[in-house]
């Protein structure tokens, strides 16, 4: 009797945990912060360079804005890149500005499962991804050719 009712016990647990959702960031509240890293751009001569980065996050709006500062440097490039977001259930749109390059535009994507997906259109185009990895932050960005080709960071919570 008791093997049987251990085995039901088992089974019904097995099942809770089959059942139980994963835990995702799903809000802009989980990226607040400041942020330091390292990272490479990719050149369109085809050359990389490392990169120093420091990125703030300030959540708004009860966590559905996010206001981005993001800043890099390498041995001859520059990033200063803001964005201010707005999140709508998974969709999210906004504007961006790219200080070094002078440049402006709009932002549109997704949040899912501790990733934004955007597509950033304006003066330079391009696709950029930021995922939540538990304390450190992947964030990666690729262009069509303005300026550089591509850009990934790995950053920490600081």
């Amino acid at each position: 009797m008791h093997a049987r009712f251990a085995k039901s016990l088992l089974c019904a647990g097995l099942a809770l945990l089959v059942q139980a959702p994963a835990t995702f960031a799903t809000s802009f509240q989980d990226l607040a912060g400041t942020w330091r890293g390292v990272g490479r751009v990719q050149l369109l001569s085809g050359q990389s360079e490392a990169l120093s980065c420091k990125a703030y996050f300030t959540a708004k709006e009860a966590g559905n804005g996010l206001g981005i500062a993001l800043a890099c440097a390498s041995a001859s490039n520059k990033i200063d890149l803001r964005a201010a977001l707005a999140q709508t259930g998974e969709a999210i749109s906004g504007s961006w500005e790219e200080r070094s390059f002078n440049s402006t535009g709009s932002v549109a994507g997704t949040f899912t499962n501790d990733r934004i997906d955007l597509t950033i259109d304006g003066t330079i185009k391009a696709t950029m991804s930021i995922t939540l990895e538990g304390k450190s932050q992947l964030i990666s960005i690729a262009t069509e050719g303005q300026g550089f080709r591509s850009v990934d960071l790995e950053l920490e919570r600081s």
